[in-house]
């Protein structure tokens, strides 16, 4: 197994998670890591008919290449005095991709999340629900991460159309490089007034002691809006439409697309929830 490596905090213990295929598998052999005889422990576990009969369960939920003949003969044998079950052994029986043994720096005995809460719960009740919090608090950072990621690329989307349309349409070749800035920060301009009801300076004027731009303070639903207004303004440049009719167009375009975009759960997850 191979993929993103994260660790979290559960009662002092450092535990990894990885993340393999979109799927989370957390170290069982960290989390006994501190207790004596601990890696003994995942064994004893695992010769338990009761987590013999939930793995099972699992694997023939999510595993297709699951071996449940083999499985059955494992689960009879379970509880007996003379059964013997190694980690290694349960995954070449039955094909397992719930729990495995991973070999190298990262090595040791993981399990994908259900399966380790499960396992969680039979060392401490209190452990598991430790062991869940901060798993949910590591998902929680993932998604806000996420959602930083896709504000801060919204607006590089449909820049490069935005910019082609005007500078081979509103821009002479006679023109200075300063020229040419300035109607590019008019049209940013033109962008920022439709959706956010002011210009740049004017969100400078009013936040002094911020030193993003007023693109950076915008939530995941205008940034979405911005980059439709990108395009579509590039298609009225083109047009050739005066630039006080572009304004008109754009704002009301960007107050239908807002009502819809702060009404989609999905984009107001990306905020953390509406501002």
């Amino acid at each position: 197994m191979s993929g993103k490596k994260q660790k979290i905090s559960v009662q002092g213990n450092q535990i990894t998670v990885l993340t393999e295929n979109e799927q989370d598998y957390i170290s069982l052999t960290d989390m006994v890591r501190d207790i004596e005889n601990g890696l003994a422990l995942i064994e004893k576990w695992l010769r338990n008919k009761n987590t013999i009969e939930f793995l099972g369960i699992w694997e023939e939920i999510y595993n297709p290449g699951f071996n449940s003949p083999e499985f059955e003969g494992i689960k009879n044998q379970a509880g007996l005095n003379r059964f013997v079950l190694s980690v290694k052994q349960w995954v070449e029986k039955t094909g397992s991709i719930g729990i495995i043994a991973k070999a190298g720096r990262y090595g040791g005995t993981y399990a994908h999340k259900d399966i380790a809460f499960e396992f969680a719960s039979w060392i401490s009740p209190q452990f598991k629900l430790y062991l869940i919090k901060e798993f949910q608090r590591l998902k929680e950072e993932e998604l806000r991460q996420l959602g930083w990621d896709i504000r801060r690329n919204l607006t590089k989307i449909n820049y490069r159309i935005h910019t082609d349309a005007i500078k081979a349409s509103l821009i002479p070749p006679e023109l200075s490089p300063a020229q040419i800035n300035l109607i590019y920060a008019s049209e940013a301009d033109l962008l920022n007034v439709a959706l956010f009801g002011r210009t740049a300076k004017q969100w400078r004027d009013e936040n002094p002691g911020n030193k993003g731009n007023i693109r950076d303070d915008a939530n995941a639903a205008q940034l979405v809006c911005l980059a439709n207004l990108e395009t579509l303004n590039a298609h009225f440049i083109q047009q050739g439409l005066p630039q006080a009719e572009r304004l008109q167009l754009l704002n009301k375009t960007a107050i239908g697309q807002m009502k819809l975009l702060m009404a989609d759960t999905g984009v107001r997850t990306l905020d953390g929830g509406a501002r």
